[in-house]
């Protein structure tokens, strides 16, 4: 039994999380399970880039369908490196001779 000033903690807690855009609910599943379902839920709830990237990875997982193509170039493309001038290029050796 909860009492009348549980109920309007819970009320306004439940409120105060609502102004955020955030919403309570409740999960099912493993225990083992636990940490990594909150950790999702905490880092969902920051609505960053990074939050962006796991909600896409879960929406993928959870869809079932196969990776866009691109995928790959994509990711490249996000890469830091891009715009540096980097020298990649190297000297061509043929090998060496070996007595047989």
């Amino acid at each position: 039994m909860t009492t009348a000033a549980q109920k309007k903690a819970n009320r306004n807690y439940r409120a105060r999380l609502a102004r955020r855009g955030l919403k309570r609910f409740e999960v099912t599943g493993l225990e083992t399970d636990r940490e990594l379902l909150r950790t999702l839920a905490r880092r969902l709830a920051e609505d960053g880039p990074e939050a962006n990237r796991a909600r896409a990875a879960v929406a993928e997982l959870v869809a079932g369908e196969p990776p866009k193509p691109g995928g790959i170039l994509a990711a490249l493309r996000r890469s830091p490196l891009v715009g540096a001038d980097l020298d990649l290029s190297r000297e061509r050796i043929d090998g060496r001779r070996v007595d047989l």
